[in-house]
């Protein structure tokens, strides 16, 4: 049956057959502006590694598995003993990429359940062999793996691109991007979890997890499965720190900056990033108190829309900010009156978003939403 309360041209994300709670966002927008870099800007490099080393650079911190990240699926245990088995038959596997950083330690950012699986299996002794085709091993752990055995598998090579630390951010998003083609693929703010540093994750993970942000949005973005949870903590970040003035019409990019900032103590002092978190967590209490529970959706039976969500959260912190008294039962009827009769502001918060046109026509209309006009 048709929800008479929901417009009908709004589309859910899902993920595995499920809802996510928040609108797909149509953004063509990064069509205005040029290529951000040039090829000269690429540095990779090939390298061979043992698995020994390799899994000895996870043990010594050297080598991130990208922790924290919620969506990555678990292999099964057939498809783990086969990664083994291929490993013991000295099958040559795909090549890996590695992020480095300026500190010489590396992130993977391409082969992660690989490599966790041969981790959980040496290290951890997670699993024993099962399944297998070809090999007389099942019912054996790393441990009980003949010496013979155990030198074959730690003496498998590895080939690995590594990405130079001194490649533009932009340039290993796009690089990221570009391999990203296996299973899901990773979105937009599942790649920047992945090259992003523990200030950055670890900022918006906390401010994502408070109970003024989900309330303000509701419970279906605890630990959201695609991280766009944490991906509208960014967006606030983004026009609140950067600004709307820069923004230049793509967000991907935008958002990119906004995280290299976060994660970049010289250029957002720990003072500041608490003050940014206090700022957000204030303005989710002022959002549920003008929108209620469930806001910055075009109707309550809605799912969450992301320019709704920057463009009013923001215009709320900076009214704030200046002491501006608010009236919350007004902003509730002109956000209403808005989305039903303002066909150019309908259109700027559902289909080419990221265009600078609309992120600016929807942060006007956030103002007369917010304060009157």
């Amino acid at each position: 049956m048709t929800d008479p309360g929901r417009p009908q041209d709004v589309v859910e994300e899902h993920f595995l057959d499920k809802p996510l709670d928040v609108e797909a966002e149509v953004d063509d927008g990064g069509q205005e502006q040029g290529l951000p870099w040039q090829p000269d800007d690429i540095r990779v490099s090939s390298r061979n590694f043992s698995l020994r080393n390799v899994l000895d650079m996870i043990d010594d911190e050297e080598l991130e598995l990208a922790p924290d990240f919620q969506r990555n699926q678990v292999w099964k245990l057939p498809q783990k003993s086969g990664l083994i088995e291929s490993i013991l038959l000295q099958i040559p596997l795909p090549a890996f990429y590695f992020a480095q950083d300026k500190d010489g330690r590396m992130k993977v950012i391409d082969g992660l359940q690989r490599l966790s699986t041969a981790y959980g299996f040496a290290r951890e002794e997670q699993f024993a062999l099962g399944h297998l085709e070809y090999l007389d091993l099942s019912g054996q752990r790393y441990s009980q793996l003949s010496p013979v055995w155990r030198r074959r598998f730690n003496q498998t090579q590895l080939v690995v691109h590594v990405i130079d630390p001194q490649t533009p951010a932009q340039v290993r998003y796009d690089i990221f991007k570009r391999i990203n083609t296996g299973g899901t693929p990773l979105n937009a703010q599942e790649i920047r979890h992945c090259l992003t540093s523990n200030r950055c994750r670890e900022f918006l993970k906390r401010c994502a997890a408070s109970a003024e942000f989900l309330e303000a949005v509701g419970s279906s973005f605890r630990d959201h499965v695609r991280m766009a949870d944490r991906e509208l903590v960014l967006r606030f970040c983004a026009f609140s720190v950067i600004g709307l003035q820069a923004y230049q019409g793509a967000m991907d990019p935008f958002l990119d900056e906004a995280a290299a900032l976060i994660d970049d103590p010289a250029k957002l002092s720990d003072e500041q990033l608490s003050g940014l978190e206090e700022e957000f967590r204030r303005t989710m209490v002022l959002a549920v108190q003008a929108f209620g529970g469930r806001a910055f959706r075009k109707s309550p039976s809605s799912p969450l829309n992301r320019p709704m969500f920057e463009s009013l959260a923001v215009t709320l912190a900076k009214s704030s900010d200046r002491g501006i008294a608010l009236d919350f039962p007004q902003m509730a009827s002109r956000l209403h009156r808005l989305i039903s009769s303002d066909r150019d502001y309908y259109e700027a918060i559902s289909s080419s978003t990221g265009s600078r046109y609309k992120v600016a026509y929807r942060f006007a209309k956030a103002v007369e939403v917010v304060l009157g006009g």
